[in-house]
């Protein structure tokens, strides 16, 4: 497999993300929400995000794995790092890099109602609805993703190209 277009440049990115915090900004204003880093894909994303807020919140960092070293995710989703606090009571927002099959975002959105959060949004910087198994559809997204793989800005293939400044398409 090899990165073959880009898809959305870091400038495009850049502006999509500064807009979706204005829009985060003033929805969990006085709430002190707590953004949720999915890792480890999310990790540039979430970095510009929750730079570009102009609201008190707390981060924390979860991590899980679906797709291994495969191009399309099992469907068994296993929790590899989990959360450091509580969120009962609290307005959380998970920040996913990619909201594709679904099962991911299904399963983090069980775990944390389940422990009583207050609410639960998902912002993703691509969403992809193509790929989805679930239900599940994020609040907010930066991008709807092409129906193909995609690396860059966080997303990789077997942990490569996560430092490239644009999103690409592969084949």
């Amino acid at each position: 497999m090899r990165k073959n277009k880009i898809l959305f440049t870091r400038e495009q990115i850049a502006e999509k993300v500064r807009a979706l915090a204005g829009t985060l900004s003033k929805e969990y204003a006085g709430k002190n929400p707590l953004f949720v880093c999915i890792l480890k894909g999310a990790v540039m994303f979430f970095a510009d995000l929750t730079r570009e807020m102009t609201i008190d919140l707390e981060m924390d960092f979860a991590a899980l794995s679906s797709y291994g070293d495969k191009t399309q995710s099992g469907g068994v989703v296993a929790i590899t790092k989990d959360l450091s606090v509580s969120v009962k009571g609290r307005h959380v927002v998970l920040v996913e890099d990619i909201v594709d099959s679904g099962f991911t975002a299904l399963k983090l959105l069980r775990i944390l109602e389940g422990r009583g959060a207050a609410s639960v949004k998902i912002a993703c910087l691509l969403d992809k609805p193509a790929g989805r198994k679930t239900d599940v559809t994020p609040d907010y997204a930066c991008f709807e993703a092409p129906d193909e793989f995609v690396v860059g800005y966080g997303l990789d293939f077997n942990q490569k190209y996560r430092n490239l400044k644009d999103i690409w398409g592969m084949n």
